[in-house]
């Protein structure tokens, strides 16, 4: 495994590559998280079937932070950034899985990656632009009210972690605590006043493969939501929904996550 970094308009970016080789598959994280929770995939036969690509999003991570906090702390800023690790790395088409921002930033990639060949989502309501979205698609509960808040005390980050993965491991606390708070504030503030794409509309107009895989549990989303979507090419037919999972079913249960992104991404890269 390889961890190099790739240069950027905003900001140094930290990657982790498996060097499998296999189709490519970039894997994004979620708010205040970092590329290591992908762990259990990269330790898996997946990381050598597959090239594994994790990143550190901007103000994330090993990655630097922003130089332009209001145009890289964003949905379209972020895939922006990820676009660019892709190219960087001379991968023209991909699979990406995205989770919870990070499905956000994968949904929003679909327009500036030509090569995109298929997008899995888990924990990530395709909503509409602006605050209406959130209404339909996040539970309002008080780790949301965390989500985009520039100040986090320490209590506040094993909070959000613990809810956000289980079960907790202390890097997730250090990824949250390390986190640029601009990236939470500008992130929220710009999808709030319908920055980001209307990812509703891609869920529904798009010929791109797309997988949702979530969990049953998931203490943020609204899980009745996903149904309410007319998805124009939802793998399987349906939302996968995993019993007894939380918010990071590919941290929480690969035994029964792993399969179905393999065989998500065996179908959709061939």
């Amino acid at each position: 495994m390889l961890t190099r970094t790739v240069q950027s308009a905003f900001a140094d970016l930290c990657i982790m590559d498996s060097e499998g080789d296999g189709p490519a598959v970039l894997m994004i994280h979620g708010n205040s998280f970092c590329k290591e929770v992908f762990r259990r995939q990269f330790e898996s036969p997946l990381g050598e079937r597959f090239r594994l690509i994790a990143m550190d999003l901007p103000g994330h991570g090993a990655s630097g932070n922003a130089a332009e906090p209001a145009a890289a702390y964003t949905m379209n800023g972020y895939a922006d950034a990820a676009a660019r690790v892709l190219a960087a790395l001379g991968v023209t088409r991909a699979v990406v899985l995205g989770w919870s921002l990070g499905g956000h930033v994968a949904l929003n990639m679909i327009s500036r990656f030509p090569g995109m060949l298929g997008v899995m989502i888990s924990g990530t309501p395709p909503i509409p632009a602006g605050i209406e979205g959130f209404g339909l698609g996040f539970r309002p509960t008080e780790l949301m009210g965390l989500t985009g808040a520039r100040v986090w005390s320490e209590a506040d980050a094993e909070t959000f972690a613990r809810a956000a993965a289980a079960p907790f491991e202390p890097f997730m606390l250090q990824a949250a605590l390390r986190t640029d708070g601009a990236a939470r504030e500008a992130m929220v503030a710009d999808a709030l006043a319908g920055g980001a794409e209307d990812q509703r509309r891609i869920a529904e107009t798009s010929v791109v493969p797309l997988a949702v895989v979530n969990g049953a549990e998931d203490g943020f989303i609204n899980g009745d939501y996903f149904a309410t979507v007319a998805y124009a090419n939802l793998w399987d037919g349906r939302v996968h929904s995993l019993d007894g999972v939380g918010h990071a079913p590919f941290w929480e249960a690969p035994e029964r996550f792993n399969p179905l992104f393999e065989r998500f991404v065996a179908e959709t890269a061939g």
